[in-house]
């Protein structure tokens, strides 16, 4: 795997491990309910859920590491595999809860994605 690929792949796996943060940690927090245009009421009645969206993010997270230091070819699959997770779960997040998503999650994977297939 290249240095740019690496990068890329620890830079995506940074942003799953703020978004774990902001939803398991920081949910009610008032930077966060603005960062999700949230209110105090909905983001005390939604904590639980949010702290599972979390743990996603994180798992997300975990596997964009794995893939960026394991050999190849496992590395290589581990790194699409999770680029394209992420990709995904952006789209669905555009459209079910803010079109924004898309721009937050699934170009930044599709960006990263780049460097990792001209690696292999």
């Amino acid at each position: 795997m290249t240095i740019a690929a690496t990068a890329a792949l620890l830079l995506i796996a940074a942003l799953h491990v703020y978004i774990l943060v902001l939803e398991m940690l920081l949910w009610t927090a008032p930077r966060t309910r603005a960062v999700f245009g949230t209110t105090a009421e909905f983001a005390a009645s939604t904590r639980a859920m949010a702290a599972n969206q979390g743990l996603y993010n994180g798992f997300l997270a975990a596997g964009l590491v794995w893939g960026a230091f394991a050999p190849d070819p496992v590395g290589f699959q581990a790194s699409v595999f999770f680029l394209a997770c992420v990709a995904v779960a952006g789209l669905f997040g555009a459209a079910t809860a803010s079109r924004r998503i898309v721009f937050v999650q699934t170009v930044p994977a599709a960006l990263a994605l780049v460097p990792v297939l001209a690696a292999h």
